[in-house]
């Protein structure tokens, strides 16, 4: 799957409590809370990168997808506090070796149980469906990963698959269609 030809990802999203922008490498130091953090990493943790070493990975594929137009994670920032909330975002992603898109998505801990992670997937899944990027976005979840699971579900997604690989690891594929997406819409 190629993104089509001249299309712009765009940030500057907003939904009724959060705006995106696009990540920049000053973000590091706040996304670093996050690598401290070995609850909220739990699934997302490198084995031999520091806390330090993941937050600057973290920012650094981000920055480096949307060079290369495979779009990205996008900051998540409170409208009223101008707090940094945490990262969500389209992602290409390779699985089963088919290229898919992805909504992905990453909070600071102390965010957890708002409900951000919900609004902020929501609004790039309908993102995705509006610009006409894929017939269906999916969600890559770790099997022990409860949380997340249960905001793909809120997301309008099911469970689709449970030995999916990913980075030549199982995980449990949701998935949402363009058709599903539509009945929600109504």
């Amino acid at each position: 799957m190629n993104i089509k030809d001249g299309f712009q990802y765009k940030d500057g999203l907003e939904t009724p409590r959060l705006i995106t922008r696009f990540l920049t490498e000053a973000d590091i130091p706040v996304w670093l809370e996050y690598c401290q953090d070995p609850v909220a990493t739990a699934f997302t943790s490198i084995p031999g990168k520091t806390p330090l070493e993941l937050a600057q990975f973290f920012i650094e594929l981000s920055l480096k997808r949307y060079e290369e137009n495979r779009f990205g994670g996008q900051a998540l920032i409170h409208k009223e506090t101008g707090d940094f909330i945490g990262l969500c975002g389209l992602l290409l992603q390779e699985v089963n070796e088919i290229n898919e898109i992805e909504v992905g998505y990453h909070l600071l801990r102390k965010h957890w149980g708002k409900g951000y992670a919900t609004e902020a997937a929501q609004k790039f899944r309908d993102y995705g469906f509006e610009h006409n990027l894929a017939d269906s976005i999916i969600s890559i979840i770790d099997p022990l990963n409860v949380q997340s699971k249960k905001v793909a579900v809120r997301n309008g997604m099911k469970l689709a698959e449970t030995n999916a690989i990913f980075r030549g690891e199982e995980y449990n594929l949701f998935r949402i269609t363009r058709a599903e997406w539509e009945q929600l819409k109504k």
